[in-house]
């Protein structure tokens, strides 16, 4: 019976074109090759070539030329004394993203308990040369206070540049931007770079919102641990960074490990807990049995 409604199922299905009133189409079955799966959609011309290629490991060149706050002209290595530093591309004139990318750093560093100037350091750099260091330290000055730690502001640096320097540090970072002379902004995309002391680009974390918990390990692996307590060490054996979404999660296998070295101490506690008690009730049968069977003295 079963068998007989499959062949009616199958031939209802076989003959749905074939009942087709004539002139009228049969009815359209669906394709897997309507749409191209590898065309890309096409973005406005503003956002052509707007973007971040990460390039971990490679190395920045720090030979290259900027004005802090102060207007002092200073080497870009001139910021890299052993510790890490977080690199933050933004202009200081922007009307809304640069602001958002900055109140993300200083929310997230808000939560770390490392300090900026003692552990590692801030760096700000625009990619407007327009961008004055009057500009640049109005900021500085805005997120100090937000910060709230004035004894970090040795850690935080707000530079500016010329064009040749500007282009130079982009480039070498894969950060990619456009000038609209329509609206007299850039076109920018959003993220912050983590460097070596020596500096190697470490990490990028993209966006506006930075996970605290991916910017401290962030800092403690580009310090090659020289920041950070056994417990970031211990996050890091079973945290790995995943270039793809800019984040540190979970790796698996690690996990595994550790639970199992959990589980492993727990057997063996349990395992040598049963047997003392089981030692114990043995010595104490043996010493009941000979005293059952010692004659009395008379």
């Amino acid at each position: 019976m079963r068998s007989r409604l499959r062949f009616i199922s199958l031939f209802s299905l076989l003959a749905l074109p074939l009942l087709a009133q004539p002139g009228q189409p049969a009815p359209a079955q669906p394709t897997l090759n309507m749409i191209d799966p590898n065309l890309k959609p096409k973005l406005p011309a503003a956002l052509q070539g707007v973007g971040i290629d990460q390039r971990l490991n490679e190395q920045v060149p720090l030979n290259l030329h900027f004005r802090d706050e102060a207007g002092r002209s200073l080497q870009l290595g001139s910021f890299f004394h052993g510790k890490p530093v977080l690199l933050a591309l933004v202009y200081y004139r922007c009307p809304m993203l640069c602001t958002q990318i900055l109140s993300g750093v200083v929310s997230s560093l808000k939560a770390v308990s490392f300090d900026p100037g003692r552990d590692f350091e801030v760096v700000s750099v625009s990619f407007d040369p327009k961008d004055t260091p009057e500009t640049a330290g109005e900021k500085k000055m805005n997120y100090l206070r937000r910060y709230g730690r004035p004894n970090t502001a040795n850690g935080f640096h707000f530079l500016t540049g010329d064009e040749a320097n500007i282009k130079a540090l982009t480039d070498a970072v894969g950060f990619h931007y456009k000038y609209d002379p329509i609206t007299q902004q850039f076109a920018h995309a959003s993220g912050i770079m983590i460097l070596t002391p020596e500096g190697r680009l470490s990490r990028y974390f993209y966006g506006v919102d930075y996970s605290p918990r991916d910017v401290r390990l962030g800092l403690v692996e580009a310090s090659a641990n020289k920041i950070g307590t056994p417990v970031d060490a211990a996050l890091l054996f079973c945290f790995h960074y995943d270039p793809a979404t800019g984040k540190y999660g979970a790796f698996a296998m690690n996990l595994l490990r550790v639970a199992g070295g959990i589980f492993a101490l727990i057997c063996g506690a349990f395992l040598l807990v049963a047997l003392r008690r089981d030692s114990r009730t043995t010595r104490r049968g043996r010493q009941q049995s000979a005293a059952a069977f010692t004659p009395e003295l008379r």
